[in-house]
């Protein structure tokens, strides 16, 4: 019989930390004078190293350049650095009723909970603290944020435990975390977001102004975001909103309709906040949307 040490951890997946584990979620090498991280960034107080010089190109900022070293080889450089001081992030899970739902085999939660232990794993092996919460219409769960592997096995081990609970409430939960966390840092939300739109706006506006970068994965299954369903079909509720019988011919396009204006608006909100926004399709395999994130952001701090 295994001991506790020796079970395998469901969500930590060899083939997915495989393949993010050479990127990072937050550059350690910036520009002097550029901020870490995507936007304006809270980890922007980080004291810095040097690291090396690089060949300046066309399309880099020139005040960024190492007037030192033009005057001794007369070649253009720019100084990189590193950050000395690492960051603290926070992985908020929704665990609502909703997020059960699944057309393929995986559910939004099985889902979710895939992308937040790999994000556990990836922060701590780069030297930054980690830590979870798990909500439904309240705080389940947290484990308070930690720099070792011994946090990504607490948070993996968690993750197997947790089910969906009938009612969600988005927004309460991100204001409850802003008034919660001292450190200002990054906070990861995973969430299918059936919320009221304008509330949750308000509380992604919230970690902002208490200085925190904020990334939104958007958990959607896609059969939502098809609706694909043919015949006649009952639908019910999963956080107990009755059900309806219907044609699905009838109301897809109206459907379809309503999920663009709903997407986009959560898009909207989280570009005009500075916050990251990642659509997830749970069809798609989870080191797909974890990369397209990572990368996206790498490139985002060297173009600037």
């Amino acid at each position: 019989m295994a001991s506790p040490r020796q079970h395998r951890l469901r969500y930590l997946d060899p083939q997915t930390l495989k393949k993010i584990g050479a990127l990072e979620l937050v550059a350690r090498e910036v520009v002097e004078g550029l901020h870490v991280g995507m936007h304006k960034s809270p980890l922007k107080g980080f004291s810095t190293e040097f690291s090396h010089h690089r060949q300046y190109v066309p399309g880099d900022e020139t005040r960024h350049l190492d007037w030192r070293v033009y005057a001794r080889t007369e070649r253009y450089y720019l100084k990189l650095f590193e950050a000395e001081t690492n960051f603290t992030a926070n992985l908020l899970l929704d665990a609502s009723s909703s997020m059960r739902y699944g057309s393929h085999g995986v559910s939004k939660l099985e889902y979710a909970k895939f992308m937040a232990a790999s994000m556990a794993y990836l922060c701590v092996r780069q030297r930054d603290s980690v830590g979870l919460g798990v909500f439904d219409s309240e705080l389940r769960t947290y484990i308070e944020p930690k720099t070792t592997m011994g946090v990504v096995r607490t948070i993996a081990e968690e993750l197997e435990k947790v089910e969906g609970v009938p009612r969600t409430n988005v927004a309460a939960l991100l204001h409850e975390f802003a008034n919660r966390i001292p450190r200002r840092g990054f906070v990861m939300l995973f969430s299918d977001i059936f919320d009221h739109v304008p509330e949750f706006v308000q509380g992604i506006d919230h970690l902002r102004f208490k200085g925190h970068n904020v990334a939104v994965f958007h958990i959607l299954d896609p059969y939502e975001l098809q609706f694909p369903f043919d015949g006649s079909c009952k639908f019910i509720g999963l956080e107990e909103d009755g059900e309806v019988v219907t044609q699905p011919k009838r109301i897809r396009a109206a459907y379809l309709e309503e999920l663009r204006k709903f997407i986009q608006e959560i898009r909207r909100a989280c570009e005009r906040s500075h916050v990251d926004y990642v659509l997830v399709d749970t069809s798609k395999p989870v080191d797909a949307a974890l990369s397209g994130y990572l990368i996206g952001r790498i490139r985002s701090v060297h173009v600037r």
